[in-house]
Order: C-alpha cells, then sequence, then structure tokens
C-alpha cells in the first residue's frame, strides 16, 4: 500500500472513531438522565409537572390572579366605608386630616378634590360600605368557587368531571360561601398567630436585655421564619383538606401542604426584595403596586395548583394500586 493510499484512509478511521465516541457520549448521558429521572424525588416532580401542565394549572392560575385581583374593588370599598364611619365619629381626627390634606398639596384643585373625596365617604359611608360589602360576598365566593374548581381538576383521577362532580347550583354557592368563610377564618388564625408570636418574642428579647446580642440574631430569625411556615402550613393545610372532593392520603397531604408553605415563604421574601426596587422607578411608582400584586396572587395560585398535582401524584411502596415488581421503586416520596 502506497503512502497516498493511507493518507487517504486515515480521515475514514478518524471519522469512525469520531462517530463511535459520539455514540458513547450520547449513551452515557441517555444512561446517567433514566437514572436520574428513576431517583423517587425526581420522578414524582416531574409527574407533579406532567399534570399541572396537561390539567392547565397555569392558565387556572391566571384566572384565580383575576378573580383575586377584582375582588380587591369591593374590600376596598368597605375599607373606605370604614373611614369613613372613623372620621364621622372624631371631629378632631377629621379635622386633622383635612389640615394635613392642605398643608402637604401645593397644588388648591387637588386639596379640594381629595377634601371631597372625604367628605364624600363620610356623606355616603353606609351606602358605599353595603355595596361593598355585597361585592365583596358575591366576588369572594366566585374567587372560591374558581379555586376550588382548580384544585379538584389537579387532585381528580381523570381531568374530566364526572356525573357525580356536577353539583345543583344552591348547594354549590353554600359550599364556596362556607369554603369563603372557613378560608377567613383559617386567614386570620394564621395572621394572629404569626404576630403574637413575634411580639412575644419581640416582648421577652426586650425583657431580658438581650437587644444588642448580635449573636442572637439568626436564632430569631430562624425562630420568625419558623413560626411564619408554621402559619402557611394551617392555611395550605385547610385548602388542601377542605377543597378536594376527594380526601388524599395523609402521607401525601402533610409532606405537600409543608412544600407549599415552604414555596409561600419564598415568595413573600422575594416579593419584599423586588417591591422596593420596582417602587423606586418612575414607572414603578405608578404601576408598582398593581403588578406587585398580581405577581403576587400568580404565584400563590400556582404553587398552590402546582402542590395539590404533587400531591395526587404521590406514591409510596405501601400503595396498594402498585404492581408488585414496582414497589421498590417508591422507597421514598419526593
Amino acid at each position: 500500500m502506497t503512502d497516498k493510499e493511507k493518507t487517504e484512509e486515515k480521515p475514514l478511521i478518524d471519522i469512525k472513531t469520531g462517530h463511535a465516541s459520539v455514540d458513547r457520549s450520547i449513551r452515557r448521558v441517555s444512561r446517567f438522565a433514566s437514572w436520574f429521572r428513576a431517583i423517587p424525588a425526581v420522578a414524582h416532580f416531574l409527574r407533579a409537572i406532567d399534570r399541572f401542565n396537561d390539567r392547565l394549572g397555569s392558565q387556572f392560575g391566571a384566572a384565580i390572579t383575576y378573580f383575586s385581583f377584582l375582588s380587591l374593588i369591593p374590600i376596598l370599598m368597605v375599607s373606605f366605608a370604614a373611614v369613613g364611619f372613623v372620621l364621622a365619629s372624631n371631629q378632631d381626627l377629621l379635622t386633622n386630616l383635612i389640615n394635613k390634606i392642605v398643608s402637604s398639596i401645593s397644588d388648591p384643585t387637588l386639596a379640594n378634590t381629595l377634601k371631597n373625596t372625604v367628605n364624600t365617604a363620610i356623606q355616603q359611608r353606609a351606602t358605599v360600605g353595603l355595596t361593598g360589602l355585597l361585592l365583596a360576598l358575591y366576588s369572594g365566593i366566585n374567587w372560591m368557587g374558581n379555586l376550588r374548581e382548580a384544585v379538584r381538576a389537579q387532585s381528580r383521577d381523570v381531568w374530566e368531571r364526572k356525573p357525580d362532580d356536577q353539583e345543583k347550583i344552591w348547594k354549590k354557592y353554600a359550599r364556596d360561601l362556607l369554603s369563603l368563610l372557613g378560608l377567613m377564618l383559617a386567614l386570620v388564625i394564621t395572621l394572629t398567630l404569626t404576630s403574637v408570636a413575634g411580639a412575644a418574642q419581640a416582648a421577652i428579647v426586650s425583657a431580658l436585655g438581650l437587644d444588642g446580642i448580635d449573636w442572637l440574631r439568626p436564632a430569631l430569625t430562624t425562630i420568625a421564619l419558623t413560626i411564619s411556615i408554621l402559619a402557611n402550613y394551617l392555611l395550605f393545610l385547610w385548602i388542601f383538606w377542605i377543597l378536594p372532593r376527594h380526601k388524599p392520603r395523609k402521607k401525601a397531604l402533610f409532606r405537600g401542604t409543608l412544600l407549599a408553605a415552604i414555596g409561600f415563604e419564598v415568595i413573600k421574601f422575594i416579593m419584599t426584595l423586588t417591591l422596593p426596587k420596582l417602587a423606586s422607578s418612575p414607572s414603578g411608582a405608578a404601576f408598582g403596586s398593581v403588578l406587585g400584586l398580581m405577581a403576587f396572587f400568580y404565584f400563590f395560585a400556582r404553587l398552590t395548583l402546582f402542590c395539590a398535582a404533587w400531591i395526587a401524584t404521590a406514591k409510596y411502596k405501601d400503595d396498594p394500586e402498585l404492581p408488585q415488581p414496582h414497589q421498590a421503586e417508591y422507597k421514598s416520596n419526593g
């Protein structure tokens, strides 16, 4: 064989060697991906993601966000009426408020507009309050109905609703009203628990004279964070236990609720960091609060629905419906 023929054969050998190397790399990556997907926690997470996407979790989250934001209008009306009742019964407070409006605003037209707004709140407080209360009740029931349907869509075994899932209109609204009242009670309990625990912690630290101890701050932060997560846990436990039509397994319920409680705390922490920066810009000062509220509601809705899918897709080694050879795959839950 001549040197020219050997030279011509070398690229062919190199190409074959390169293809073999690429094939080996692809097989290694495929084996690693298969091994990684077989990890129980990862497999559970992927099942929850698939269910969340297949059952329109993002679309339901957007709908819940819309109704959440819409419900703020009657709530503001009720708050506006409450301020009117307070000002009407306290003339000194009303006088101080009007004086602050006049002194803090240089534009006389704007100051006069705000003064008229305050007077309107006082004069029409009963009408505004009653209208706002009725609208808040109506929008709150519809909001609860949308949240309930979204959670049930993620929780039931099949995507389509069965005939026995249909309810009479009066029964549905009665159930949503009771669910709304229960959620408000759970929210009041969680907020009370958080505020009382925080105030008690501050009082104890101040009484013991431990305010200036730097090394104690991480421990106090950890305690406050634990209390806040516990409050979140109670709120999500109510949602995942009451709203689904078919009750989930307790092991999956408790673990999924913990996941939601921690995720909700992360959302609150991120919003606390981003909202002040958003409001610092001129456009953010005008629309930052609105965008922040919408983002908060949207992330809350997505977190709630994903955790509902996570609870519904939980599998354990002692599940009776699992085939015997596959029970070893679920030695632990993700």
